[in-house]
Parts: structure tokens; C-alpha cells; sequence
């Protein structure tokens, strides 16, 4: 059975947001990356597995080497996601606003 991820996944790791931060920047072999953190050589390789899966990664090869370069527009979803969640709260905020408002006018009127 393939577990199904997503990009939410991908991002919850600090670790996967350095490589995705780092490959961003070019293209790098899978030594390279491994190379810049103070983990096992599998443990980055899972996390690049990961990131594949999630559609945030493509490894091509050249030559011998294999070469992680980012795919960020899957990062689009965490953005519209953020958006969204950003209205519900001001929403949620303003209403709690106005009826602290009207308490508050209230209080005011009775005294």
C-alpha cells in the first residue's frame, strides 16, 4: 500500500524546508544536500523520497549523478490554504470585535 502525501507533509519537517530552501536555489546531487546536514545520508534520502512523492522535488539524472531540482509551485496549495484560513480569522476577529463593541456601548448606555 503507497501512503499518499501531500505537499501540508512535505513542509511540516524542518529539515525537508532546508532542502527544498537549498535546492531551490539550483539544482544539487544527492550527495551535495546530504553532505550539508548533520544526518545520515538515508535519513536525507527519505526526506528527499518524501518530497518527491509530494510533487515538490524531480531527480533527474545526469550522468552518474542523480540531481534534486524544486518543483515550488505545489507550494501554491499551502498559499491559497493560508489565504483562506487568513479571511476565516479576520472574520471570526471582526465579528468578536463588533459584538465587544456593542457590550461595550452597552455598559455605557446603563450607567
Amino acid at each position: 500500500m503507497k501512503i499518499r502525501r501531500d505537499v501540508f507533509q512535505a513542509i511540516a519537517d524542518p529539515t525537508r524546508r532546508q532542502i527544498i530552501e537549498r535546492i531551490a536555489q539550483e539544482a544539487m546531487n544527492l550527495n551535495t544536500i546530504a553532505e550539508t546536514f548533520n544526518s545520515s545520508r538515508q535519513a536525507i534520502s527519505k526526506h528527499i523520497q518524501i518530497l518527491t512523492e509530494c510533487g515538490l522535488v524531480v531527480i533527474t539524472q545526469k550522468g552518474r549523478e542523480r540531481y534534486c531540482e524544486a518543483q515550488l509551485g505545489k507550494l501554491n496549495e499551502v498559499s491559497d490554504w493560508l489565504e483562506q484560513s487568513k479571511k476565516q480569522w479576520i472574520n471570526k476577529f471582526e465579528k468578536l470585535d463588533n459584538y465587544l463593541n456593542e457590550i461595550k456601548t452597552k455598559d455605557h448606555g446603563t450607567k
